[in-house]
């Protein structure tokens, strides 16, 4: 019951606040201070710029690769157990999954070296939440059909079993260095300070029945099982709890970890922009490569061993008056002693979950209004000014690891942008969640006030029951230009 008790309350704090799956609108549109976050060597045009506490960055994506909502409760006249059947038992694999994530700013600032022009530094707060749970097909099927009938024989994979999930606070300080006119650097140092973490990855283990010796059934089970958790048991404790105070307790929980009162880690990012010609760039980064220690509020447990049991033998009619609770004791404790379940609270490393990208742009229609000085201390003496460029179109690359490998997404864009004021970028997405993945990102600039939106598979919002992805961001900032 206890261990349900934590699954059931990290997954509820991390989908309430539904951290940073694939952001492809927003990697490179330079125009907006928060592509600094997925590319600390993004080019920089601003002179500073501040978000608006708490608005200044958030995004929200919710993805299965598996059933839709719609999938199972839509009024189709089918008998909800035939859906079952056909569309997740039948339909779904163990490299299907469920995840959630989402990012919200505190506060996000950046200014433009006094002494360096070509240095643009930047730092702020920003928490994060990230839980994905792999579909675990041969349990879902143990659990559904049993393991008689038609399942005597089949051994059930009990590594099916893998889930991660983590809520995060991130303190981070960042360098954007202009090292030439066609080189810009970046990169980013960060702090974690963990509020909550679970993770049940790399298990292994069989479960079998088959035709028994001296009884019907022999069951046999190997297992080498893990679940690891940090930050939730007092969670747990105060929602048991359910007093007057809860709320507040909580809250004070919440910002005691916020500020550093977790469990810490670090970590950085890095990236660069290069400009094979004047018309032609490419650009790279690195996320999030840095790990946690979790040593506080931590229990984790365990189900190693193997064991083999047909149950309990009753001659009959001699031993019709021996059959008691202590036959059925002795064969618990018996199967107790060869899979022994335990419970520590030993410290453990959790990784984060790495993120690359990689693009290449190709931008044309330059303005006639050309500006020699952009700003930009080594471009100050150049004839034109790149970033004049009113068109844009490439493709890029994501890369994230996961508990069950890498999981790529491959994305082609288009980008235009009218003056400063007004700028939107297309994209077109295949991953695992869809082939027909359509976003679109708006970005508008009203004199030094910021707002952007973006939002991904747009043709899926024709009915949101049905769509496997969802994506939203959207954010307000200040902003100060080179030639304000």
């Amino acid at each position: 019951m206890r261990l349900g008790k934590l699954f059931f309350g990290a997954a509820f704090f991390g989908v309430i606040s539904l951290c940073a799956q694939n952001k492809q609108l927003l990697y490179d549109f330079y125009e907006i201070p928060q592509s600094l976050m997925i590319n600390p060597g993004v080019k920089t045009l601003e002179k500073w710029h501040t978000g608006i506490p708490v608005i200044s960055g958030l995004s929200f994506q919710a993805a299965t690769s598996g059933v839709t909502v719609h999938d199972l409760f839509a009024d189709d006249g089918i008998d909800f157990t035939t859906k079952v059947r056909e569309r997740v038992l039948d339909a779904m694999s163990r490299k299907d999954d469920f995840s959630t994530t989402s990012q919200i700013e505190g506060f996000n600032v950046g200014f433009r070296g006094k002494n360096r022009p070509d240095d643009y530094y930047s730092f702020g707060m920003y928490g994060e939440t990230d839980i994905i749970v792999y579909w675990p097909r041969d349990l879902a099927i143990l659990a559904f059909e049993g393991n008689g009938g038609a399942n005597i024989g089949r051994s059930f994979d009990l590594g099916d079993l893998s889930l991660r999930g983590e809520m995060v606070n991130v303190f981070h300080f960042g360098i954007n260095r202009k090292l030439s006119n066609t080189l810009t650097v970046g990169a980013r140092a960060k702090l974690y300070s963990s509020i909550f973490q679970f993770q049940s990855t790399g298990n292994s283990g069989s479960f079998i029945t088959t035709q028994g010796q001296n009884n019907i059934y022999t069951s046999r089970i190997e297992a080498n099982m893990r679940l690891r958790t940090a930050g939730a048991d007092e969670i747990i404790d105060i929602l048991e709890e359910d007093t007057s105070t809860t709320q507040k307790d909580l809250t004070s929980l919440f910002t005691k970890r916020v500020l550093l009162g977790g469990n810490l880690g670090v970590g950085f990012d890095a990236g660069f922009s290069y400009n094979l010609n004047p018309q032609t760039t490419i650009t790279a980064s690195v996320l999030d490569v840095g790990f946690i220690y979790h040593s506080k509020d931590v229990r984790n447990f365990t189900l190693k061993g193997s064991a083999i049991t047909e149950g309990i033998t009753v001659f009959l009619p001699e031993d019709i008056n021996d059959v008691d609770n202590d036959l059925w004791q002795e064969l618990v404790d018996d199967i107790e002693a060869s899979l022994p379940y335990e419970e520590n609270d030993n410290g453990y490393i959790s990784l984060r979950p790495i993120k690359a990208y990689g693009s290449i742009r190709y931008d044309f229609g330059q303005a006639e209004d050309r500006i020699e000085n952009c700003g930009c201390g080594i471009n100050v003496k150049e004839a034109s000014n790149p970033d004049l460029y009113r068109n844009s179109v490439g493709g890029q690359l994501f890369l994230q690891y996961r508990p069950r490998g890498i999981q790529p997404a491959l994305t082609a864009f288009y980008q235009k942008r009218l003056g400063r004021a007004f700028s939107f970028k297309t994209t077109y997405t295949v991953d695992k969640y869809s082939l027909s993945n359509v976003g679109l990102g708006l970005n508008f600039q009203a004199g030094p006030v910021n707002f952007y939106v973006m939002g991904d598979n747009l043709l899926g919002y024709q009915n949101i029951a049905d769509s496997h992805y969802a994506s939203l961001q959207f954010g307000f900032n200040i902003i100060s230009w080179n030639d304000n």
